[in-house]
């Protein structure tokens, strides 16, 4: 949290199914599961370039008792709310290590894009899944999870927040 590059919109992918892309995409996996993350946005790692990769299987350590998230790799993407209802609910992030807060995001979503072969996404979700598309989609236009917590009381370090408030640690 601080580094300018996290805070700029990140410019669309122009040429699908090159080496370098497919290099990107490896790397952003690989950086995701070494944290054991649900989501990572290239801005993220430095690069300024539409790209976002998310999933979560195996049930991962982080999240145990949330559904699983099929592995994914967006690029270009758009998210449109289905509905105005919105879920309020803990989230963390790489780029804000030691924090978390409670995020309200919309409940149901439809994202398009595009893969690493330029190949269209079109998807209608609901709940974690679409949770983790918007935080990970927000990297795209600059915007960190802080910059959406409501309610300031529910923002904090990790260890603190769920030792007061008897939170499972899995953020």
């Amino acid at each position: 949290m601080g580094d300018p590059r996290l805070l700029r919109i990140a410019q669309p992918v122009q040429r699908f199914d090159t080496d370098e892309l497919h290099l990107l995409v490896r790397d952003m996996f690989e950086t995701m599961r070494s944290v054991n993350g649900a989501g990572l946005a290239a801005p993220q790692i430095g690069v300024d370039l539409q790209v976002v990769v998310f999933g979560s299987g195996n049930p991962n350590p982080r999240y145990p008792d949330r559904p699983l998230v099929p592995t994914t790799v967006l690029l270009n993407p758009v998210i449109t709310p289905v509905g105005a209802e919105e879920d309020e609910d803990w989230e963390g992030c790489l780029s804000v290590p030691g924090l978390c807060g409670k995020v309200p995001r919309w409940l149901r979503i439809r994202y398009t894009g595009f893969d690493p072969y330029g190949d269209p996404i079109d998807r209608m979700v609901e709940g974690f899944h679409a949770r983790v598309v918007q935080h990970e989609c927000d990297h795209l236009v600059g915007k960190l999870y802080p910059m959406r917590v409501r309610d300031f009381a529910q923002f904090g370090y990790t260890e603190v927040l769920f030792q007061e408030i008897g939170v499972a640690q899995d953020r």
